[in-house]
């Protein structure tokens, strides 16, 4: 086997990796949401695009036999991102093997569809499970595996023999590149939902001091408020013009008594639904529900 083929697959797929850690920074749906939309293209686009390198960078595994790790980044992607970003992933990739044409062409290109499918089933069983555990992409690795060597048999006993000397390597470069690469892959999204998680804790907490403090504040004055038009009301008839405004104000003052109660049940942060170019506020009714 040739290492340094090796070493070249292996560096390009660290370098996705570190690609994909700042994809999910930059499009990060916490900071906008609008710009997250595009981050399944964006992935999509670049793994696509190493399944291309990868299959021009073929990794020599003995006198005139050839393996290529096209399938790794698309499993990859479609495992941790979903089926869009695979979909988009494999489409380039399959465009470039029907392309490059030959015998193998048609097998080697519904190879391709067959891995972006087995990933996206794989990437449904995980999001059940709660997240990419070693048993998820242990099983996209065989699955992919299996998937390799049909689309050789399919060929007969030529593809047979040429996939006979290669099976082990293959294995190999399937179970590492997707296996174990696949947690890597899944650290980056765990630490990011942490992150997120850690945020959003922090976030919650600032609201929640400030509107405890404020109510707080509120209140005080609130409680003298009420009192004064309670002896007001007491002073002057309730048919009145004068009775009537002070009933009005002390419904007032008794809405916002209530505004003060849900401030101090704040448990999550929900923001309004934002109208034109205001900013955007708390939705203190959802918020403390």
């Amino acid at each position: 086997m040739d290492y340094h083929h090796v070493i070249e697959a292996a560096g390009a797929v660290a370098l996705a990796l570190v690609f994909y850690s700042y994809a999910w920074r930059w499009f990060d749906a916490a900071e906008s949401p609008r710009r997250a939309r595009w981050r399944p293209v964006v992935n999509g686009v670049a793994f696509g695009m190493l399944a291309v390198f990868l299959m021009m960078s073929r990794i020599q595994v003995g006198d005139g036999h050839w393996v290529d790790a096209r399938a790794v980044p698309l499993a990859l992607i479609t495992l941790v991102e979903g089926t869009p970003a695979g979909a988009i992933a494999g489409g380039i990739a399959l465009a470039r093997r029907l392309w490059l044409g030959g015998a193998g062409a048609l097998p080697g290109g519904l190879a391709i569809v067959a891995v972006v499918a087995a990933a996206a089933a794989a990437h449904a069983w995980a999001r059940r499970d709660g997240g990419v555990g070693f048993r998820h992409s242990l099983a996209l690795a065989v699955a992919v595996y299996a998937i390799t060597w049909a689309s050789f048999v399919v060929l007969g006993p030529r593809g047979a023999a040429i996939f006979a000397p290669v099976w082990l390597p293959v294995l190999l470069l399937n179970v590492v590149g997707i296996g174990l690469v696949a947690r890597l892959f899944g650290d980056v999204v765990a630490g990011r939902a942490a992150e997120a998680a850690r945020r959003d804790a922090a976030q919650l907490r600032a609201v929640t001091l400030l509107a405890r403090a404020a109510a707080h504040e509120i209140n005080n004055p609130l409680t003298a408020v009420l009192g004064g038009l309670g002896l007001a009301a007491r002073r002057v008839a309730p048919d009145s013009e004068e009775g009537k405004w002070i009933e009005r104000a002390r419904e007032g003052g008794e809405r916002i008594r209530d505004i003060v109660v849900r401030m101090n049940r704040i448990t999550q942060v929900e923001e309004a639904p934002q109208i034109g170019a205001l900013p955007p506020i708390l939705d203190l009714k959802k918020s403390s529900e």
